[in-house]
């Protein structure tokens, strides 16, 4: 059991309450351990902390536009390796085809978030139909496969020799964010039933310490007539999750935890509604990434934090720095424009350090280190 350090001071000028009520003038940085679950420090700025005017050498964060990569592939063995560290691997895929074989991961749970389009999927439990925005965790050792008349793209978060769990609610209750009531399993329904008639060889693609075995029946293997347990695929879309919120104080990304994994959190950010305390921050405080790197996808919606971020793109800010809000983001930190935020977003927030792939680094926005250096500026 970790014994923490933990002595609450307040020296110099400072508000008493974390987000709320800075001096004036002032921009609050906060450095925490445990992401923000444990001790926490907040200081208080005259100058935002990301007014930099250069930033050299390897640690910088980092944008990719996924929507530049154009491989696209029938398999998600196929998938374009974005991120990894030994606990979690996102790839991103895309397919224009129905899958004529079926995968099985034998390295861990596969977390697959729908970004486009629409598919059938079919899996050892039966039927299901995935929509953009689904979530759908298929656990470890699964056959599947999934069958599209249209483009079809996912980002693929692998728990790599690991399990997806729900979060820990604590006093919000069991029934907050989501009531797991919420979410769908499969059916065999007619629809599977008449795929099991289809006379031909099959192959099964699994995937073991990140290399591909091909396993061929003479029948297809998804012939299952029934099962019965407390395991399965599960499936909830992004607009089936209820943020919590606090009008008088901005939440740290650690509210929106989805799935929890070892060393590694999914987090989604929905539509929600703008703190309305007047001295309540409106927008993400900065902070020092200690302890995990935080990677967002964006699905859809306007990004209120972020400047010149489009859906389909995503973002590495590695542990180590401080970030927070662009500028034009900045200019609205106590009061907004509009009621509410309208975003859609999927964050991994990673213990370990990630590398990145090769289909990341082609596709990287090489000036996005630079897209702060107007911070000194939102005053005028």
């Amino acid at each position: 059991m970790k014994r923490r350090i933990h002595l609450p001071r307040i020296e110099g000028t400072a508000s008493r309450q974390a987000h709320a009520d800075l001096p004036d003038g002032t921009y609050e940085r906060e450095i925490s351990k445990d992401g923000f679950f444990g001790p926490a420090a907040f200081f208080h700025h005259k100058h935002p902390p990301t007014a930099w005017v250069s930033f050299e050498g390897p640690l910088r964060p980092h944008a990719f536009d996924l929507n530049r990569i154009g491989q696209d592939g029938a398999s998600p063995w196929e998938a374009a390796a974005l991120l990894h560290n030994r606990h979690v691997r996102v790839r991103f895929w895309r397919t224009r085809a129905s899958m004529d074989h079926l995968v099985r991961n034998a390295d861990g749970d596969e977390l697959v978030f729908v970004h486009e389009g629409c598919a059938e999927l079919y899996c050892d439990y039966g039927h299901l139909t995935l929509a953009a925005g689904d979530y759908v965790m298929i656990p470890r050792g699964t056959m599947w496969r999934i069958e599209t008349a249209e483009p079809f793209s996912a980002l693929l978060i692998e728990a790599v020799n690991g399990s997806y769990t729900l979060p820990d609610k604590g006093l919000l209750g069991g029934h907050a964010l989501f009531d797991p009531a919420m979410l769908d399993t499969p059916h065999m329904d007619a629809v599977f039933v008449a795929q099991q008639a289809v006379e031909r060889s099959w192959q099964v693609r699994i995937k073991r310490n990140n290399a591909i075995s091909v396993v061929t029946y003479p029948f297809n293997p998804l012939d299952a007539i029934g099962w019965h347990g407390d395991l399965s695929v599960v499936r909830i879309n992004v607009k089936d999750i209820r943020p919590v919120m606090s009008h008088r104080y901005h939440l740290p990304p650690s509210a929106h935890t989805t799935f929890v994994a070892e060393r590694f959190v999914v987090c989604t950010f929905v539509p929600r509604p703008f703190e309305t305390d007047p001295g309540a921050l409106k927008v993400p405080f900065f902070h020092n990434n200690d302890d995990y790197d935080e990677v967002i996808f964006y699905h859809a919606g306007n990004f209120f934090s972020r400047d010149n971020i489009r859906p389909g793109m995503m973002t590495l800010h590695p542990c180590g720095f401080t970030h927070g809000p662009h500028p034009k983001a900045l200019k609205n930190m106590l009061v907004q424009t509009k009621p509410a935020t309208d975003e859609y977003a999927v964050m991994i927030d990673a213990r370990d350090g990630l590398e990145i792939g090769d289909a990341a680094r082609a596709v990287e926005w090489e000036g996005y280190v630079d897209s702060w250096k107007e911070s000194h500026d939102v005053t005028k």
